[in-house]
């Protein structure tokens, strides 16, 4: 094996833990922004529970963000303006990263 092939290999491993660190922490973005969106239309409990997994499953529909804004949008008509769900989609990406990087140490 040479030096090449061992940073190679080494490059390979960090990508595929990005990869897999960042669709963690959408997940979990997309779980918070459920609970977020689910108290706001007072829902608790089981309830928002399973609201919250319909935001996550909703991320499923096309690459990017947009499926996940269209669903709460939608669901908060009346609530909350599209900067604020913006707004708080940012903000929650921010905690699930660091909950994330929490727990991969």
């Amino acid at each position: 094996m040479t030096t090449f092939d061992d940073r190679e290999r080494s490059y390979e491993a960090k990508f595929a833990l990005d990869a897999e660190l960042n669709f963690k922490a959408e997940a979990r973005r997309n779980r918070l922004l459920g609970e977020w969106a689910a108290e706001l239309l007072g829902k608790s409990g089981d309830d928002a529970r399973a609201y919250a997994l319909t935001v996550v499953t909703s991320d499923f529909e096309e690459p990017g963000d947009e499926d996940v804004f269209k669903k709460l949008q939608a669901d908060l008509e009346g609530k909350v303006d599209e900067a604020g769900i913006r707004a708080k989609m940012a903000e929650l990406r921010i905690v699930a990263r660091k909950q994330i990087a929490g727990e991969a140490d």
